[in-house]
């Protein structure tokens, strides 16, 4: 861990780093997993208005598998990538050596879906009943299992069934019970094919989402451990600014989505939808003027999607709202801070599940809050 006179040198590079527009800009990839998206706004907003720029960095992004970043960031091909938490743990432990700087979801963003109709009031009424995950590794299989220890079950008191990832066609078709899903966006669809009378004998869904019955430390950025020795600054550096695009993306998330047009090409970007948000957004900045606390931007944001149902069809918003409801798991009275006792929940998981061995792995070093500054806390 920093001591302090090494955490006020590094606000003191941070400030001389900032304030030096004649520096040029250094260039630094940015490995994200998955595919362009814009579960990923926050990024192209750190790029669009200038936040990356301002810290000093010229970004690139490239999307790559998980275990792709996690390797070329343990080597030093590039510094910076976002990981879950659960595979730096994983990494780690086969030596590894990356360091966890910014904790960006703060939610566990995997959930437990299923009927309305099905009584499933506690969880351990899950026993005996049919549970689809797309396999068995990654988040999904993580929180499941989490879910089944906070309710004293394992494995064996349900029955498995690895569907892929085709929770939604599965479940309204009545193959599994529940289904393990990403809380942002397949309830969603669930939901529109109820809506839409395509999901069978179900017409609502309940969510049972991980984070309310275990904090498990989630997605966030990672660091090539030689650079936190060699040049602390620059992991400074990057922190601040990818907090000050993701403190952005929160507060204005009509400006994010439309920063994400240029990067994702599957996002609906007709005329009157384009329109719309300009107008939102605008009308968003005039409010944020006013300086309102973390509830009342949270307030605006449900007043903004409100609207904008009036306006433009429920379908062509659908990845509006992925946006919104994915800013529910960023959002956090102090953002990329992440605590030990997460990260305990999350090995002690790894290590039901097997992935982990007998040594469960010490923790000390896998995780930073240092590098998360701002002198407004």
């Amino acid at each position: 861990m920093l001591n302090l006179i090494r955490i006020i040198a590094l606000f003191a590079l941070l400030s001389a780093a900032i304030s030096s527009a004649q520096a040029p800009l250094v260039e630094e990839r940015i490995l994200l997993t998955f595919v362009p998206n814009v579960q990923f706004a926050p990024f192209y907003v750190g790029i669009e208005e200038g936040f990356f720029a301002d810290a000093g960095f010229d970004v690139t992004l490239e999307h790559l598998q998980e275990p792709e970043v996690l390797d070329l960031v343990a080597v030093g091909q590039a510094n910076f990538g976002i990981v879950s938490g659960e595979q730096v743990i994983l990494a780690r432990s086969r030596g590894r050596d990356v360091t966890y700087i910014f904790e960006w979801f703060q939610q566990y963003p995997v959930a437990l879906v299923h009927s309305d109709a099905l009584e499933l009031s506690d969880l351990e009424q899950l026993r005996g009943l049919k549970v689809g995950i797309p396999g068995r590794f990654g988040a999904s299989y993580s929180g499941l299992t989490t879910l089944l220890s906070s309710a004293g079950l394992t494995e064996t008191d349900i029955e498995i069934k690895e569907i892929g990832f085709n929770a939604a066609e599965v479940l309204c078709l009545g193959a599994v019970d529940a289904a393990m899903v990403y809380a942002n966006n397949e309830p969603l669809q669930i939901r529109n094919l109820a809506a839409a009378g395509d999901c069978g004998e179900i017409s609502d869904v309940e969510v049972v989402t991980v984070a309310s019955q275990v904090d498990l430390v989630s997605n966030g950025l990672i660091v090539f451990r030689n650079l936190l020795d060699a040049a602390p600054e620059s992991a400074a550096r990057m922190a601040f600014a990818f907090k000050a695009a993701l403190q952005s993306a929160i507060n204005n998330p009509a400006s994010a989505y439309l920063a994400s047009l240029k990067y994702v090409d599957t996002l609906p970007s007709d005329e009157s939808l384009v329109a719309e948000l300009e107008a939102a957004a605008e009308r968003q900045s005039e409010f944020l003027a006013s300086n309102p606390d973390r509830a009342a931007v949270a307030e605006s944001r449900a007043e903004m999607l409100q609207l904008l149902t009036t306006q433009i069809d429920a379908g062509v918003l659908t990845q509006f709202q992925v946006l919104l409801n994915t800013i529910g798991l960023w959002d956090a009275d102090q953002l990329g801070v992440s605590d030990l006792a997460s990260w305990e929940a999350m090995r002690d998981t790894l290590g039901l599940m097997g992935f982990l061995g007998d040594d469960l792995g010490d923790l000390s070093d896998a995780f930073s809050n240092e590098y998360v500054l701002d002198s407004g806390e």
